[in-house]
């Protein structure tokens, strides 16, 4: 089902939020968030104060427009698009090129690198201006892993969403439109950053898609719903923050001067990923692994019927008995993965490492993903996205209180003395868990 359209025109004008500076929660994040357990920090910035409204009424449900009255300047501006063209050495795939609706082949706009480049693919920023000149819309991608600013709001917002997240700008020419009217498999949160941009939003023709369920397999349905009138019809201003969850038709033009906004794109982790969990979970239940009888004949309803019930039951069992926790280990990862935490120096953490002492501060890494467990064998485990950390039961007060999230000296944490402590830091230092608090 999808939203009334008069729910979803929804424009809130809100006194603009303090730009956040909180760290994340750190360990285990699976679903969606829940009313009263949505900390508040970067996403009230996008939604206002109201966040557990936001989380109750339109997560997932309705489109939510919000004029905050002050701008995104510190995370992208104008002149920083040209840095990023010109100066940073892009290739494909972080630069696309799109006009009329269709994406520009990537050879018309990158070439070789040069003297000590041996690279084909390099972004020419003659071209680009050439291309963006003739009404072809810049689009740089990946910016949760190219651009400052971004990284460090990416990642404090995944930490309170519970969900991955990446992060594409869209730099428009004046009166031009980037795509035609299309869904996205995942949520968005549009930022309006330079310029004028006038948006139309459509109900869905399939709602809640899944990631393998592009709107391109709906391509009729799009058409004709974008021909009916819009549920929001409105033109973002800098500052301006607009909210759509997956399957909500959208299409933008720019207005008058270069307009730009920021896509920050949610990869929410559906009720679907918990049945593709236990779908692959169940495999290890041999009554599911046994051959159907010999001469089975699958393209006859009726004889495939015959032993339909049973296998239902034993499916039926077989879901029972699988355990939380091996379907938690399962759909995880689909969070754990989606982003890294907050980037850390190497060289400056590898010397402070080194040079670690009684006195020095330290603090979990941003957006770290973890969680800890104790062994049959008097061992706590320390669980990574990518690896596991075996630790002794002694280090247990110590490695929790260096995982809370605060800022903690070395001769201060509790559980260990400050050897131990100096050792049990240098460790999780070098692990990439913790780095030093002035980082």
């Amino acid at each position: 089902m999808t939203a009334e359209p008069t729910a979803a025109r929804t424009v809130a004008r809100a006194e603009p939020s303090e730009p956040a500076t909180g760290s994340g929660k750190g360990g285990e994040s699976l679903l969606a968030p829940v009313a009263g357990s949505v900390p508040k920090g970067v996403l009230a910035r996008l939604v206002g104060s109201g966040v557990e409204e936001f989380s109750t009424r339109y997560w997932g449900r309705e489109p939510l427009l919000r004029r905050t009255g002050g701008g995104f300047d510190d995370l992208l501006d104008l002149d920083g698009v040209d840095e990023l063209l010109s100066r940073r050495g892009l290739r494909t795939p972080f630069l696309r090129l799109a006009r009329d609706g269709a994406v520009v082949d990537s050879r018309s706009f990158t070439g070789g690198g040069g003297v000590g480049a041996e690279i084909a693919d390099q972004v020419r920023d003659d071209r680009v201006a050439a291309l963006f000149a003739e009404g072809s819309t810049i689009v740089l991608q990946a910016l949760h892993r190219t651009w400052p600013g971004i990284i460090d709001f990416t990642t404090r917002l995944t930490d309170e969403l519970g969900h991955p997240a990446q992060a594409n700008a869209y730099v428009t020419p004046p009166s031009s439109q980037g795509f035609s009217a299309h869904y996205d498999v995942h949520d968005v949160f549009v930022l309006q950053l330079a310029g004028r941009k006038h948006w139309k939003v459509h109900a869905p023709v399939h709602p809640a898609p899944l990631r393998d369920q592009p709107w391109s397999e709906h391509a009729d349905a799009v058409a004709a719903r974008a021909r009916d009138a819009p549920v929001i019809d409105e033109v973002l201003e800098p500052g301006d923050v607009m909210y759509l969850p997956r399957g909500w038709l959208h299409s933008a033009t720019a207005l008058g001067d270069v307009s730009a906004h920021l896509t920050v794109g949610v990869h929410v982790v559906t009720r679907f990923a918990v049945v593709e969990a236990l779908a692959t979970l169940v495999g290890s239940d041999e009554r599911l692994r046994a051959s159907l009888p010999l001469g089975v004949d699958l393209a006859d309803p009726d004889h495939l019927g015959g032993h339909l019930e049973s296998v239902r039951e034993d499916l039926i069992a077989a879901l029972r008995a699988v355990p939380s926790e091996d379907i938690a280990r399962h759909v995880r990862d689909k969070v754990w993965k989606g982003n890294l935490p907050e980037p850390l120096p190497p060289i400056a953490a590898a010397t402070f490492a080194l040079n670690l002492g009684d006195g020095d501060s330290v603090r979990r890494r941003d957006g770290l993903r973890f969680r800890t467990r104790d062994t049959d064998d008097g061992r706590i485990v320390l669980e990574l996205p990518d690896r596991h950390l075996s630790l002794p039961e002694s280090t247990s007060t110590a490695l929790s209180a260096v995982l809370d999230g605060r800022t903690w000296c070395v001769g201060k944490i509790p559980g260990l003395d400050t050897p131990d402590q100096l050792v049990l830091v240098r460790r999780l230092l070098r692990e990439g868990v913790l780095m030093a608090a002035g980082t």
